[in-house]
């Protein structure tokens, strides 16, 4: 970390007024703080961060002066290799700050192999963290476990339902995947019999005393006539609620609507499906042909995220109790399921090219060929393509990506109840005058008109654009007066333009458009050369704005570039005059 990167950093935490999620600070006058140890195992754990010694938080992040940071940087590396089990390695430096030092300890993720990252003192049940918001959360027992199995790949789907024979199979389902199986690799199975398939495909796990076979937990649930008789709980629950809030007090009314939906995991993602359709509704979008009437949420997407919840969730003893549960609130629809992402898939690459793992591989190799009763699709394509087709299909019904919560524990998929460009928002982007908005600026601007910031990930997740083309969106936005940017670098967020922020959905002020800034930019210029950083401060406009403005007064011919080069911000302006007119000499 530079100079430069530090006070990036300072400068983010002085306008948010608070920790973030990788960055902690810690006044450190009296030594290393006791709470580090928790910091160090929680950025280790999650997704590493930066460490920043000698700052006051309660004074604005102001330098602390630090008695010896020498000896502190000193106690900080000591600690990482003594106390933290396994011994972590963070880049430490000490950085002249605003007249005082700081210690700053670079702290990288662990391998998912090593985890959980625990202080020794504690013991692993007692001293293992997580990092979650700006604070560090000790981790539950069930966590730590969770961990430890994710060391490897989990063998849980695998495992025999002792006493459980090929009796317990559904013979419809199985006919139906031979069949496909047979035809799709004929070279791996075309000439084995039944039984023989069902042992290659881990569906039967033979006994160690060869007395016989037994039916494994992933070939029950893929195929199974009723597995909940021996797993109460490996079912989906659908609930609808009345209120946001759950159910509504007054009325007494607790829910609309709810099912225990049970079977195989093809049964249940057909029941769970007709279950959300009978409670959804239909509503209208503005397309470039018109309107269209679509569902409330697209089914595509639907149906990825209940598969996922079946296939993905932890089938480990200890989560045996849980269901997969959905519910519907007017404002949203929630499906969580016990585990959460699984080897080298993090919410940063969830749905990209490439990103994809299983934690129970055996049970998807076979829901593969498994086909959902009456339909002529299978459970899943094990292709890793699942999320990528669901954000796709909300993009295409003008929806925004749902959010994304991996706990460790459990993972939950959120989808707002609401369409990003319906004839309101349609009405109130037109109301701002801007022309030549781009779809994704629209659909930026829909989503931030509900209030919600956004940064670089949550627009290309919107909009399925590259990062560089993302960038230059946003930043346009911000020219525009639209919106307006928190933080920078990694840290930039984006939200709403205050004067746009004020009002109702379809009460906004009817001055909309924001000032034309060209005589703003020629007065400041007047008959000088400047720059753009130069017209940024005489204004008070900000640098995207100024570049917009002199963009557009440079085609139009008034102003002109001194140098070749206009990227540079240090770059110089002057205006151009017209030529005399020799009639008049």
């Amino acid at each position: 970390m530079n100079a430069e990167e530090l006070a990036e950093i300072v400068e983010n935490l002085r306008v948010l007024g608070s920790d973030v999620a990788d960055v902690e600070v810690k006044k450190a006058q009296g030594g290393l703080p006791k709470s580090l140890r928790e910091t160090l195992s929680a950025f280790s754990n999650t997704r590493g961060g930066v460490v920043i010694l000698g700052l006051d938080e309660g004074d604005r992040f102001m330098p602390a002066r630090l008695a010896d940071p020498a000896k502190l940087a000193s106690d900080l590396a000591s600690l990482c290799s003594s106390e933290i089990e396994p011994a972590i390695r963070p880049y430490i430096q000490i950085h002249p700050f605003e007249g005082a030092q700081l210690v700053v300890a670079e702290v990288p993720e662990i391998p998912r192999e090593q985890k959980p990252c625990y202080y020794k003192g504690a013991g692993l049940t007692k001293g293992a963290y997580t990092r979650l918001h700006d604070g560090d959360r000790q981790l539950s027992s069930y966590e730590v476990q969770m961990m430890l199995s994710a060391r490897g790949q989990p063998k849980e789907d695998s495992e025999p339902v002792a006493g459980v024979g090929i009796e317990a199979l559904d013979s419809h389902l199985v006919a139906a995947t031979m069949l496909r199986l047979r035809s799709s690799r004929p070279y791996s199975y075309r000439d084995l019999s039944v039984a023989d398939i069902l042992r290659r495909t881990k569906v039967l796990i033979p006994r160690p005393d060869g007395s016989g076979e037994d039916v494994s937990v992933g070939g029950l649930l893929a195929l199974g006539s009723y597995p909940q008789e021996h797993f109460p709980q490996l079912m989906l629950t659908f609930v609808h609620y009345p209120t946001v809030s759950g159910p509504a007090e007054e009325s007494g009314v607790r829910f609309l609507d709810s099912v225990a939906i049970e079977g195989p995991i093809p049964v249940m993602v057909r029941d769970a499906l007709a279950a959300i359709r009978r409670n959804m509704s239909r509503r209208s979008i503005t397309t470039g042909a018109g309107r269209q009437d679509i569902w409330e949420y697209p089914e595509t997407a639907l149906r990825e995220a209940i598969t996922n919840a079946l296939v993905h969730r932890d089938l480990s003893a200890a989560s045996r109790g849980a269901q997969v549960q959905v519910e519907m609130f007017p404002d949203r629809l929630v499906i969580r399921n016990a585990g959460g992402l699984y080897g080298p898939v993090t919410l940063e690459n969830l749905g990209e090219e490439g990103a994809t793992s299983s934690r129970n591989a055996a049970l998807l190799r076979v829901l593969e060929d498994v086909p959902i009763p009456g339909e002529d699709r299978t459970v899943c394509e094990n292709r890793g393509s699942g999320i990528r087709a669901m954000l796709i299909s909300l993009r295409r019904s003008g929806m925004t990506a749902p959010k994304f919560d991996d706990r460790i524990s459990s993972f939950v998929v959120t989808f707002p109840n609401h369409s990003l460009l319906n004839d309101d928002v349609v009405r109130w982007i037109g109301s701002l005058g801007e022309a030549g908005l781009t779809d994704g600026q629209c659909m930026a601007l829909g989503l931030m008109h509900d209030g919600t910031v956004i940064d670089n990930a949550s627009y290309r997740k919107l909009t399925g654009l590259d990062s560089r083309k993302v960038t230059a969106e946003l930043q346009d936005l911000v020219g525009r007066e639209l919106v307006e940017q928190v933080g920078t670098g990694r840290w930039a967020r984006y939200r709403l333009a205050e004067r746009l922020a004020t009002g109702g959905a379809t009460d906004r002020p009817s001055r909309m458009a924001p000032a034309d800034r060209r005589e703003e930019i020629l007065d400041a210029l007047g008959t000088t050369t400047a720059s753009r950083a130069e017209l940024a401060a005489r204004t008070g406009l900000s640098d995207q704005t100024v570049r917009r403005w002199l963009t557009m007064l440079r085609r139009e011919g008034l102003i002109e570039a001194t140098e070749t080069s206009t990227a540079s911000k240090h770059t110089k302006y002057r205006r151009t005059y017209p030529s005399p007119d020799p009639k008049l000499f």
